[in-house]
This record gives C-alpha cells, structure tokens and sequence, in this order.
C-alpha cells in the first residue's frame, strides 16, 4: 500500500516510493531563515527567480527519455540491498529530469537545463517553477530533499536526532529571536528543564540575536546525528538571568499526541487536543484520544495543530471522521487528488483509477491492526488553533471537513499554505519531494496556496470564520489561559474576537531568506 502523505513514509511502500507526502513545516518559516542570513543550505530553495545556468553541454532540450531508463544509475552506489548500480552525476540528474517532467504539477513551468551542467542537488533545485502566488509567495514552497534513511526512521517511527525541542523563530533576521515552542516528554530538553517560551539566548558561546556565525547556530539548534554536544545560554520563563544548559543530541522518538484534556464550562465540556505529526504512530494515539473525549461526551473540540507541519493524508483523514462521525462523514468526500494534465485517469504512482477518496470509518494499519472501527464525536463544528506552521496534512482537515459542511473556526494566524501532496521518491540514498498533486474537497475546493486565515484578518488567504491571535510562548499548552485557547474558550460562548494580533504572511516582494533552503529535519520546527 502506497501512502499519500503530507510529509513521512509508511512502512507499506514499493520499492521506490516510501510514501505519497504532502507535509511543509515551520521549518520553511524558521530556521531555514537563520541560514539565508549569512551560512548554511540544503536542499531546494524557493526564491522567485531562477539562478543563471551555466553554458550547457549540448542535450536535446525538450526531448524526454522514460525516468525507469535512469532510476538507481548512482554516482556513488549505496551497499546490500538496494537496487544501485554504477553511474554517473548526469544519469541522477536525467533521472530528475524525466522524473520531473513526467509527475511534477507544472512540468511545463520547468525550464529545461542540460543536466550534465550541474550538480544533482543543483540540478533538483532547478526542477520546479519559479512563479509565485497572489501573495507574491513562491507557487512552490516545497521542494526538498532528506536523505532516504533520515526520513524512512521520521515517517515509520517519529525517530530523529534531536534535543526532543521544538523552536520556534520568532525574528529571522538580527536581532533574532528564537524560543522553544514545546518539548518532547523524557528527552535531553525535557530532562534540562527546557519548557516553552525558554529563550535560546548563545549556542556554544555564539550570541543568536546579532551574531555572524550561523553555522554554529544551525548546527546547534539542529544537530544532525546523535551524540552531537552544545552549550545553549537561555532564560527561563519568568527569569532573567542567562542559565548555561549542556545537550547532547539522541535519537528523539517524536509524541505526536502529547496533550488531550476534558475542560469544564458553564455551557459543557470541551474537548483539547494537541496533535504535532502526522507519523504512523499518530494513529494509536489519536484514536485512544479521541475515544476518551467521545466516552467523556464533550460537546466541543478544540483542535490544537498551531506546529502541526502534515505527514500522512490518510491519519487527517481518519481524524477528520472522528471528529464529524458517521452522520456527517460516511459516505463522503475527504479528498480527492489531482495530478497534471497527464494523468487524468490512473495515478501515475500506484497505477490505481482515480477516483475521490471517502473519510476513513476504520484505521488504515499505521500502528493498529487495520479495519477497527474509529470513534467519533459527531461534532458539527471544531475550533482548530493555527499558526503558520499549521501545514499541508493538517490543512487538508480543514478542507476536508468544510467540503462536507462542518464548521471550522480558525482561532490563530494564517496557515502555510499547502494543498499540494508528492509521493516520498528514493533514488540513490536521497529521497526526493516533489509536488505531484493537488486535493480538492468535497465541494472542489482546494484552491488555498496563501492559506487560510481568521476572518477578522483579511488578506488574499482563503477566509475562515474566527480570530487573529498571536501565539502565546507566556503559557503552556492546554492552559485555558494561553492566549489562543482562551479565545476558543471565549468565542464559542461571545462568537467575539479581541483586537488582531496574528501573524499575517504577506509576502508582496518576496525575499530568498523566507524561503525553504534547507530539507526538513525532524525534532526542530525551524527546518522540519
């Protein structure tokens, strides 16, 4: 079985394809910045203009031969049991070339570059359109790249190397910012006594408001092996003075279901749940959740997935049912994918008819037995708390739920912006993302690449009913006191807003450093 996700792979997957993806990040809006200020780099960059190429080695532009003519010819073949055999850096790059042409959305958007002129991560970067949105936004914001083993231990297991901390960038440019959104319970960060809103003030001596240095700063923040050791200077809530806290980085095991929570009121009891990942073990922990709230009889849900970067399609699915039940949702349309004007009638990848896919009433077998029955709660309205990490996956619940009538209220700021999904590709030990398709609802509505955004916020985003709120970094998360929570809490008694104060992405004359210039890492928002 081939998963179309929104970021990570499943471990039912084909040789080539671990897994159908469509997940962005906070990592585009984050650290990836801190490396467009002076260092740094990875995979695709999404700045507006193309770079200039150097003279080409005379190909036949515009001619095409099959990508399967190139797949596994590598220039430095991986050992056991892979499919590599010897190559060159120009078969990889034909490779990407009819790959690309073949099942990239806007192929006709690529310009055509002799693919012995460059090297394999120039050249992918060179695969994809350089347009942008009517935000000025880059059309494509999600061309990246991990290394295959990286992301199958992501996808399978929430496994990475990490501090178990999620940062958040609250200033790009000097003087930088940067705070931790929320930890991982019993990981390095946890265990230091991390909590949210602890400012990162030095990395190993290196001052992260002004200083030049941002390898140093990257390599901290993210490491990308374990074992690897940093000092950080930082602030505690509610302190001042700087504390020095040594860590070393793990193999971090991602929660993706840390908080859910029954709160009382006047009017009844509200469901609270955080949801980050959209990984396979997501699936357990959602449903145990979910039957909780159900059994507790909750006759709201506040759905928080304000860093919730995507992952696989088919978990917002079946959270998507649990949460509208079998009256709303059996039946219906969750999504249904559209890839370029080349396939039409099969998917390209599974080679499976095209046809709209119904909301999920039983699990799909991430990490339970596959056809148990799903809870529900039967809710005809959800708040979801957003923030511009909210991405791609998570987006696709609020279409989903939306093409099929039930109301969503966006208390938050405007979304990432990712309708858009691509099937995980390894070739060579790197493992490539690609946009491949689209998802349009159940009304054929998809049409939210600015993201969507609280009504009381306008902007060329798609509107959703509810309130502009900057994240609270002051409060934790599922304190009824943290400032997006409370506006819930308020706005499903008032139906008012307070003044706005959400973030509002609007990126009229875009520049490179808000762009997506290095491949997402797990265990850190900034480049997730």
């Amino acid at each position: 079985m081939v998963q179309a996700v929104i970021c990570p792979p499943s471990e039912h997957n084909t040789r080539r394809h671990p897994g159908a993806v469509t997940r962005s990040a906070l990592a585009a809006t984050a650290l990836a910045l801190l490396t467009a200020c002076g260092g740094g780099g990875g995979g695709g960059g999404a700045s507006s203009v193309a770079p200039a190429p150097p003279p080409a080695s005379g190909f036949d532009a515009g001619e095409f031969e099959d990508s399967n003519l190139f797949a596994d010819m590598c220039a430095a073949p991986r050992s056991g049991n892979f499919p590599d055999v010897a190559g060159s850096t120009e078969d990889e790059n034909n490779w990407l070339r009819s790959w690309s042409n073949e099942l990239y959305l806007w192929y006709d958007e690529i310009t055509d570059e002799d693919p012995a002129a460059f090297t394999t991560p120039e050249y992918f970067d060179l695969m994809r359109t350089f347009q942008t949105t009517a935000s000025g936004a880059p059309k494509d914001q999600f061309h990246f790249t991990i290394p295959t083993d990286e992301y199958e231990a992501l996808a399978q297991s929430g496994i990475s190397a990490g501090y178990g901390a999620e940062f958040a960038l609250l200033s790009a440019s000097p003087p930088r910012e940067i705070v931790v959104a929320f930890t991982n319970p019993n990981t390095p960060a946890a265990n230091a006594g991390l909590v949210r809103g602890t400012q990162i003030v030095t990395v190993d001596g290196v001052d992260v408001e002004n200083g030049a240095d941002v390898d140093t700063l990257n390599a901290g923040l993210f490491p990308s092996a374990a074992n690897e050791s940093y000092t950080f200077g930082v602030v505690l809530p509610g302190q001042s003075a700087i504390t020095q806290v040594s860590l070393t980085s793990q193999e971090i095991t991602s929660d993706p279901v840390q908080f859910d929570q029954v709160i009382s009121t006047p009017t009844g009891d509200v469901g609270y749940l955080f949801f980050s990942d959209h990984i396979a073990p997501a699936e357990a922990e959602l449903v145990t959740a979910m039957a909780g709230l159900e059994n507790a009889g909750v006759t709201d849900l506040i759905l928080d997935i304000r860093y919730n970067g995507g992952g696989f399609l088919d978990i917002a699915n079946m959270l998507a049912y649990m949460i509208a039940g079998p009256s709303a949702a059996s039946g219906r349309i969750f999504e249904e994918i559209q890839f370029n004007d080349k396939h039409t009638v099969r998917n390209p990848v599974t080679g499976q008819a095209l046809s709209p896919t119904a909301f999920h009433e039983t699990t799909q077998g991430f990490s339970l037995a596959a056809g148990q029955a799903l809870p529900s709660l039967n809710l005809s309205r959800v708040f979801v708390l957003t923030t511009a990490g909210t991405c791609s996956a998570s987006e696709a619940i609020i279409n989903g739920l939306r093409g099929i009538g039930v109301e969503v209220i966006q208390i938050g700021s405007t979304t990432c912006g990712k309708p858009y999904g691509f099937y995980a590709t390894d070739n060579c030990g790197t493992t490539y993302f690609s946009i491949q398709f689209r998802g349009i609802n159940a009304v054929g509505f998809g049409d939210y690449a600015d993201g969507f955004t609280p009504s009381n916020s306008p902007t060329v985003a798609t509107s959703v009913t509810g309130c502009s709120v900057a994240d609270d970094y002051g409060n934790a998360l599922g304190d009824p006191n943290e400032d997006l929570l409370a506006t819930a809490l308020d706005y499903r008694d008032t139906a008012n807003c307070p003044p706005a104060t959400g973030q509002i992405r609007i990126l009229s004359n875009p520049d490179p450093a808000l762009s997506l210039s290095a491949p997402p890492k797990a265990g850190a928002v900034l480049l997730r």
